[in-house]
């Protein structure tokens, strides 16, 4: 989010511009780590003059900064996305399309709806369906030809059926809904969950409340959904808003041919973190609590703050303890290291198909990646490996179908 406390802290008045690099510092790490790492956009970039509630209108350097950070995706569907009208939507557009940041959930008129609804996504041999829903829009009228997706049953019905025409291997739905400063999901959120689960759905991720609420790894229907993750960063100081909570979840595929393959939920965990304000300055950052108590000290130096921020991780934990299912917390820093190792399998050219060749009797258990050289070559890889040392323990498997087979990194 953007309020005007925020917009102040970013503003750098010696090179009158605005900087929130200050905000992801420390958490950049655990974001960059992840192949895919999505977000919930809730202000418009309308352009000047920059406001906060409630009518919001952050400077175009919070989206740059947020891309830097490591966020590959964002989702725009939610009540503040028409606070400026029919120009602060499509500008908000415009500028993340000018960023490469693919988003979904608010579009300028039904053609964009067709071509980006579902977002589909191609990451390490996954194919991604996303799809974005908000309860509303403030009252605030959206304006024709633009077009917000509202949480409709029949409507995410149908999404979810186009979805399931390109075979994806996961469908995510984000959706804005739930009652602000409300800790447990009301039963309109549970049957809306579960409509888009028996729908085709395999991840809910919710947002909205400003605080967080239980998350559900239905590990049986291969499942999961998070009601609410709270405020990822915000200007709400009060208890239970000065933070929220990151959720990893980690999938596995086994290809067997090229349209045979199966694909599961393989872990769920989450990150607390902290809203963290400077006394001077105030700044904003995000400090994530895995860094650790001592880590920590070092950035949260006034004892009020510190007060607050060890009052968050017991709040949470509690509240995670009794109503999380099968989601834990992950204690685990992240990997410094952001090289990433494949396995080069095989070049083709545009034209050629390569699953006759992929798919003869190999299970690509890493999936199957591809990447365009401007040489109008394709690499055929595995998924990525966060060391050498794993990528060489499967380079000797892969060569038994591919003798040419060897490690890449970038």
């Amino acid at each position: 989010m953007g309020h005007d406390s925020q917009i102040a802290a970013a503003y750098d008045p010696a090179k009158k511009v605005h900087d929130y690099s200050y905000v992801f510092k420390y958490i950049k790490p655990y974001i960059a780590e992840a192949d895919l790492a999505f977000a919930n956009l809730e202000v418009t970039l309308a352009g000047s003059p920059y406001i906060g509630y409630p009518q919001f209108s952050s400077p175009d350097a919070l989206a740059r900064s947020i891309k830097e950070a490591g966020f590959d995706v964002l989702v725009t569907a939610n009540n503040h996305c028409v606070d400026r009208g029919r120009k602060g939507l499509e500008r908000t557009i415009d500028v993340l399309d000018s960023l490469a940041i693919p988003h979904t959930g608010t579009f300028k008129d039904s053609v964009d709806r067709r071509e980006n609804n579902p977002l589909m996504l191609y990451k390490n041999g996954f194919n991604i369906a996303l799809l974005n829903y908000t309860y509303g829009t403030n009252g605030l009228p959206v304006t024709k030809p633009n077009i917000v997706n509202r949480i409709d049953t029949a409507m995410i019905r149908q999404d979810l059926n186009k979805a399931k025409e390109s075979k994806p291997d996961v469908i995510i739905v984000f959706t804005h809904w739930g009652t602000e400063y409300e800790s447990l999901p009301r039963k309109t959120q549970k049957d809306v969950a579960d409509f888009c689960f028996e729908n085709g759905a395999h991840l809910v991720i919710g947002a909205h409340p400003h605080v967080i609420q239980p998350m559900e790894w239905r590990k049986e229907t291969n499942q999961f959904v998070a009601y609410s993750l709270g405020n990822f960063i915000s200007g709400q100081r009060k208890r239970y808003t000065d933070g929220g909570a990151m959720t990893k979840v980690q999938l596995k595929k086994i290809i067997y041919a090229a349209d045979s393959s199966v694909t599961a939920i393989d872990s769920a965990g989450y990150f607390l973190e902290y809203n963290h304000r400077t006394p001077r300055g105030k700044k904003y950052t995000i400090v994530p609590a895995t860094d650790g108590d001592k880590k920590n000290k070092q950035v949260i130096l006034d004892s009020a703050s510190r007060a607050a921020y060890d009052l968050f991780l017991k709040d949470s934990r509690a509240l995670y303890s009794k109503h999380n299912l099968g989601v834990q917390e992950i204690n685990k820093l992240p990997n410094q290291n952001l090289t990433r190792y494949r396995i080069l399998l095989l070049t083709t050219k545009q034209s050629e198909d390569p699953w006759k060749i992929l798919t003869s009797q190999q299970h690509y258990i890493h999936g199957v990646d591809k990447k365009e050289n401007d040489d109008g070559t394709i690499w055929w890889t595995t998924g990525a490996f966060t060391s050498e040392e794993r990528a060489l323990k499967y380079l000797q498997k892969y060569q038994q179908e591919h003798p040419e087979s060897k490690i890449i990194s970038y």
